[in-house]
């Protein structure tokens, strides 16, 4: 709540600082300091702008908003009279501000229930579907997988380390996250990652290649987490490069607690 306040509150300075550069003073009194330049009004219209879009694409509205409400909303507050204390100082606008919070809510849990129940059945025909495919391997927990390199006979256990090379795709063929090839591989302790790596990565050993098909309930299940939306199905190109392993005397510690 206070996010989206500070945001149309830039807004509101913005629309200020820009009218007061293109008239001219009110008061015929000489003075040393100066107001903002064209160029310098214009530069800090473009950051609040950027400021906008932050809030816009941190929330992944992408096309959802009426970019000409926005701008209604934004001058509606900026030319409002009166004193925002006052009681009737919200009777202004064509929906109450106080409101803001309840409404941003309900909207976020609207398109949040349509876009898991998408993703949801896109992802079973998906599986269902990939499952038919040549090398596909299916397991009870349902994760997919096809293993490219088999690499050699050192396996990651649950508890190990791994070092990998790594690109995360959405079903649309979005990369929502990859390793830097160029740099040194990824370190992961596979206790510590989605259900679908923990499982998946034991089947292959250390220099080998995988691909796996992991269905949300053995990734994020309901929770949005960035670019990937509740109720993902996710596929993963991975390349093991190294496997850590846990001390056989550390895993004798980690099965007394």
């Amino acid at each position: 709540m206070k996010r989206i306040i500070s945001i149309f509150a830039a807004a509101a300075a913005c629309a200020a600082i820009a009218a007061s550069c293109s008239s001219s003073p009110k008061s015929n009194v000489k003075v040393d300091a100066e107001l903002p330049s064209a160029a310098e009004t214009d530069s800090v219209s473009y950051l609040i702008g950027i400021n906008f879009g932050s809030f816009i694409k941190g929330y992944n509205f992408g096309d959802d908003l009426n970019f000409a409400e926005i701008k209604k909303g934004m001058m509606d507050f900026i030319n409002a009279e009166g004193n925002q204390r006052d009681p009737e100082f919200n009777k202004q606008f064509k929906i109450n501000p106080m409101d803001m919070n309840r409404l941003f809510n309900d909207f976020l849990s609207k398109r949040n229930e349509y876009e898991a129940a998408v993703n949801k059945a896109e992802g079973e025909k998906f599986m269902q579907e990939n499952k038919m495919k040549e090398g596909v391997v299916s397991t009870d927990s349902g994760l997919q997988y096809i293993i490219e390199e088999a690499g050699n006979e050192v396996k990651p256990g649950p508890k190990d380390t791994v070092f990998v090379q790594y690109t995360g795709t959405l079903l649309d063929g979005t990369v929502f996250d990859e390793s830097d090839k160029e740099k040194d591989p990824v370190r992961f302790t596979l206790n510590r990652v989605i259900k679908g790596w923990t499982e998946g990565l034991q089947y292959v050993g250390e220099g080998g290649k995988i691909q796996l098909f992991v269905p949300d309930s053995l990734a994020y299940g309901a929770r949005r987490t960035g670019n990937i939306g509740p109720n993902s199905t996710l596929l993963f190109d991975i390349e093991v490069v190294k496997v850590g392993k846990v001390p056989a005397e550390e895993e004798k510690e980690v099965a007394k607690r």
